[in-house]
């Protein structure tokens, strides 16, 4: 395992008070009056976080403020916060009064002493927060009559703008000469320039006021300064009436763009410190000419932006959106959308085309535009860009520095483990088979180039292997999965098998069987007899005594199927070299220590011709030494079906590009300053970049996925085929998904259908009761469901008190309209779209998101080298049916004479095993910059205190959840998590150290 040394895995450092209150009070005044001061604060990541301390204490007076226009204007949605000031009531360790007019800082209202958030991780080392004291002078203008003195001008008042910019860590030498030209532009006047603009309008311009330029003073001084972050400086002279920065604009004059974390502007001015959340990218002018605009930290719903602000988001949201049209460059921010014209390669040939994901014939959610020319040989194809290039997303969803080298050497890692295989299938053409168990044993030992039954003289012809031998010995070795770390056998067992239908990497597929036989919903005309070959003499005997309605009714009886899934595509699969596949269904029983047995697999082919009756097999538990390695086998075949619909469709489908459209439309419906952006914003990073990134080399023609999985080149036709006939965003929330997976016959279905995996129960916590009781991702799951519900739902009241203010939230509306009707506008008429129109219908589909974003994609994503990596127990794609007396005579002598030879060779070969091993290592790993959900937060987020202080009870529900987790893991009642060689499940245990840990729960789609 890549576990960062010396982390521990169950406890977090405990932090000092007054650390705990830089984070709660960032920006507070320092004692000296006219310097400026760094507050820096640093933990070490661990596995476990403690829940944070809230003083439910209110005696803290608050700062004054003069009140902006949003608080002197209330939208009618808040006029019941209009009454007279409540007494202080505790609400789960805080203190909340309606305030007379607002949320804020304001008396009577949310009152928040510092709490102590202990166990807080740092994300990049030390986070520094620029401070400058309030104390600055206000300086009269000279010469000029003050305001006070009567009829003349405004007093002038200094403030001062601190800019927090982040360095590289490592700069090579174009970024060196770059950085010695941006000193010497600053010191001839070419710098950044920034410029304050308020939340009011000049009464005689009826523009808002803004401050005039002032430049960065200290560029240059500060170009040799140490450390990861520095801090410059910008001085405004304003009048006392200036009101509320709202806005800072930035030009960088400079030669190379830079990273701003944020800006706090301080001074004179009543309305005290002022933050401003960056963390973006700021571009040399002579790149793009505009200036940056950032919003500070208050959130505004539309219909409350202050006057001085309207026109500047107006502005920047037309500018996100762009016009559709031209190639984007790397520095561009502009979010737009596409069909997946771009996986196929036709000007590479004919075996390189691939159909087009997005449109009538072939429905499936949008991706970023890139706007590249088409490929000469095809007009609605797009162009492709090849590693290393970079492929276009928005500048501010690229990789930061330490997430791009962290998949940079994993990248490294990947190519030095498929090296030597792709070189020997270079210059040999016999397909290497692992020759034991052993030899896939001595991947994790002694590494790729000896003991796998490769031919010396194949060395000898490749001699910069042994140069790569030789320096790169470690690289070349595999960590041991975590499946063999415990029991290296539990694999072969069915037990263990079925165990990691409700404990693996696919833990979503697994459904209750309401009909028997099961019955197939493609069209009898051209696939046959609807009804499973599968009878209830085949499993009568392994269901203690139960009949199979008995079995039903006591839902007892589950099945996996992949039957519908992978028949209408078997034809062409099973035509390519080297990959065979069957549609198969197991059907499994739920025992009465609670864990589940397979009592039936059924091995399908397509009819021969249409209408006719569909060749298929069916096993069972084995009795004798033929029937066991027969059994192995179609369970190997199961395993592979599992493989490829996990990938394909659970994983990739319904968190990676499903997500894509809702992100891109928040970006381009709904400003920087919406309160429901800064909601959705942390579960957004990275997954545009990932996505492209997947385009480029994972899910393209003759990439990872179609090299290394049994579909192969049909692989997103299947992947479509899903979005078409099956996926729907309504029952996409965990309870909802649990309640809806169910077999049932077609002609059978109602509109009250059957319960699937669990029943609605009001008594239990959840309001659901799962049907298999220690059900270890559905039980973690709905932990953190909850979690994120409670928050959503809290957040939510903040700024929706009724039906009337979702309803005319004219950005909300126009980023679901837009999600729907553009993102996913092949199937936008279905009537199973939630409607938005109630504050509850708001609550409930953005925790789907973050659900989706977060814990749906964590179960599904960091299992994969550790559960998955041990290709014999779960492998990627089959290269052999079962042997048939029938139809081949020969090949059935081999299997009766070499069983264990034939089930190798039945395996991935050692090219197609390694590429895919290396990739999942890839996949399957945290990077040091990983934000995990519940996790606190080192930056001012909002300046709505009541939204903080919400987001802190998630913190502690999120701690809770996990010490749950923890306990769970260590119950021996709980068969499938604890036992003897029993792996524990934490795929779902929210925090993690970096590298490939099998737990950890990123706020967003990361990887």
């Amino acid at each position: 395992m890549h576990e960062a040394g010396g982390l521990d895995r169950h406890h977090r450092a405990q932090h000092k008070c007054t650390q705990d209150r830089s984070h709660t009070r960032l920006l507070s005044p320092l004692p000296n009056p006219t310097s400026l001061a760094l507050a820096t604060a640093a933990a070490a990541p661990s596995r476990r976080r403690q829940p944070p301390h809230l003083s439910p204490t209110c005696g803290a007076e608050p700062e004054p403020k003069i009140p902006s226009e949003r608080e002197q204007a209330p939208s009618p949605g808040r006029a019941q916060n209009m009454a007279a000031p409540a007494p202080c009531r505790d609400i789960t360790g805080l203190r909340r009064a309606v305030a007379p007019g607002r949320r804020g800082a304001s008396e009577g209202e949310l009152c928040l002493a510092p709490f102590h958030r202990a166990g807080r991780r740092q994300r990049r080392g030390v986070r520094v927060v620029a401070a400058i004291s309030e104390d600055l002078p206000r300086l009269a203008a000279p010469g000029k009559a003050t305001a006070a003195g009567g009829g003349g001008r405004p007093e002038k008042v200094l403030v001062r703008a601190a800019l927090t910019v982040r360095r590289k860590h490592k700069e090579d030498l174009k970024d060196a000469v770059a950085g010695h030209l941006d000193a010497l532009w600053d010191m001839v006047g070419r710098s950044v320039a920034l410029e304050l603009i308020s939340t009011k309008i000049h009464p005689r311009t009826k523009k808002p006021m803004q401050s005039g330029q002032a430049s960065i003073k200290d560029w240059c001084q500060k170009r040799g300064a140490k450390g990861e972050h520095v801090v410059y400086t910008a001085e405004f002279m304003v009048d006392s009436d200036f009101g509320e920065p709202g806005t800072i604009t930035v030009a960088n004059r400079h030669h190379r763009e830079f990273f701003l974390e944020s800006i706090v502007v301080e001074g004179g001015l009543p309305c005290g410190p002022v933050h401003f959340s960056c963390n973006s990218w700021v571009q040399s002018t002579r790149e793009l000419p505009a200036k940056r605009v950032f919003f500070s930290n208050k959130p505004y719903l539309p219909s409350e932006t202050p006057p001085g602000l309207r026109e500047l988001r107006d502005k920047e949201l037309k500018d996100l959106r762009g016009d559709g049209t031209g190639v984007r460059k790397l520095s561009d921010r502009i979010y737009d959308y596409a069909a997946y014209n771009d996986l196929g390669n036709p000007d590479r040939g004919k075996e390189f085309i691939r159909p087009i994901l997005g449109g009538e014939k072939i429905p499936y959610p949008r991706r970023c535009r890139t706007g590249r020319p088409p490929t000469d040989t095809n007009m609605l194809a797009e162009s492709r860009v090849e590693k290393p290039h970079r492929i276009y997303v928005p500048r501010d969803e690229a990789f930061e520095e330490l997430k791009q080298g962290a998949f940079s050497s994993g990248r490294l890692r990947a190519v030095l483990h498929t090296l030597i295989p792709s070189m020997i299938a270079t210059i040999s053409a016999e397909t290497h088979n692992f020759q034991g168990f052993h030899h896939v044993d001595n991947l994790y030992k002694e590494g790729l180039r000896l003991k796998l039954g490769l031919q010396e003289h194949l060395f000898q012809k490749i001699p910069l292997v042994q140069k790569i031998q030789e320096s790169s010995e470690g690289m070349l070795r595999y960590d041991t999965p975590s499946i063999l770390s415990k029991d290296k056998f539990a694999w072969l067992r069915d037990d263990e098998f079925a165990r990691q239908t409700v404990a693996g990497i696919n833990p979503v597929s697994i459904a209750r069987l309401t009909v028997f036989p099961p019955v197939s919903k493609l069209d009898p005309a051209i696939y046959g007899s609807p009804e499973s070959s599968i009878t209830e003499a085949h499993i009568s005997g392994q269901l203690n005594g139960l009949t199979v309605q008995q079995a039903m009714d006591e839902a007892k009886l589950f099945i996996l199927d992949h039957h519908d899934v992978y028949l209408p595509f078997l034809d062409r699969i099973n035509a390519i070299e080297g990959r065979k596949a069957y549609a198969t269904r197991t059907i499994l029983f739920l025992t009465k220590a609670g864990t589940l047995k397979p009592v039936a697999i059924e091995l399908s082919l397509p009819p021969s011709q249409p209408g006719e009756s569909r060749p298929s097999k069916v096993l069972t538990p084995p009795c004798d030494a033929t029937s066991n390695w027969l059994w192995m086998l179609a369970k190997a075949h199961v395993s592979s079906n599992d493989a490829g619909v996990h990938q394909l469709v659970n994983h990739w489908l319904r968190t990676h590009a499903i997500m894509e459209p809702f992100i891109l439309a928040a970006h381009r419906r709904m400003s920087a300053m919406h309160p429901i952006f800064k909601l959705l914003h942390p579960h957004m990073r990275y997954t545009l970049e990932i996505n492209a990134l997947a385009r480029q080399s994972l899910i393209n023609a003759d990439g990872v996925i179609e090299s290394c999985f049994t579909p192969g080149p049909v692989s997103f036709e299947i992947s479509a085929a899903y979005y078409r006939s099956h996926w729907r965003f309504d029952l996409e929330g965990l309870p909802s998904d649990l309640l809806r997976r169910h077999v049932v016959a077609p002609s059978l279905v109602t509109s009250s259908p059957p319960p699937g995996m669990a029943v609605e129960d009001a008594s239990q916590p959840h309001g659901i009761r799962l049907l298999i009781e220690d059900y270890p991702y559905a039980n973690d799951g709905l932990l953190l469901w909850s979690a994120i519900r409670n928050w959503v739902e809290s957040y939510v009241q903040l700024y929706y008190p009724d039906a009337d203010t979702v309803q005319s939230d004219e950005e909300l509306q126009g980023w679901y309209h837009e999600t729907v009707h553009v993102g996913h506008a092949d199937i936008r008429h279905a009537s199973w779209w939630p409607a938005l129109s109630t504050p509850g219908d708001l609550a409930s589909i953005l925790t789907t998101l973050v659900w989706l974003a977060s814990a749906q994609h964590a179960a599904l994503n960091f299992g994969q080298y550790p559960l998955g990596g041990y290709v014999p127990n779960r492998p990627p794609l089959m290269r052999r049916l079962l042997p048939d007396p029938e139809r081949d005579v020969a090949e059935y002598a081999a299997f009766l004479a070499d069983p264990h030879r034939f089930f190798l060779n039945a395996m991935p070969g050692v090219l197609e095993a390694t590429k895919f091993m290396a990739v999942v290592d890839t996949l399957s790993t945290h990077s040091p910059d990983e934000e995990y959900l519940g996790e606190g937060r080192d930056e001012p987020w909002t300046g709505d205190a009541a939204a903080v202080a919400a987001y802190a009870m998630f913190e502690a529900d999120v701690c809770r959840a996990e010490e749950t987790i923890e306990r769970r893991n260590a119950d021996q009642g709980r068969k499938n998590r604890c036992g003897a060689g029993v792996l524990p499940y934490e795929l779902l245990a929210p925090s993690s150290p970096p590298g490939v840990t099998c737990r950890g729960v990123p706020n967003s789609i990361s990887i």
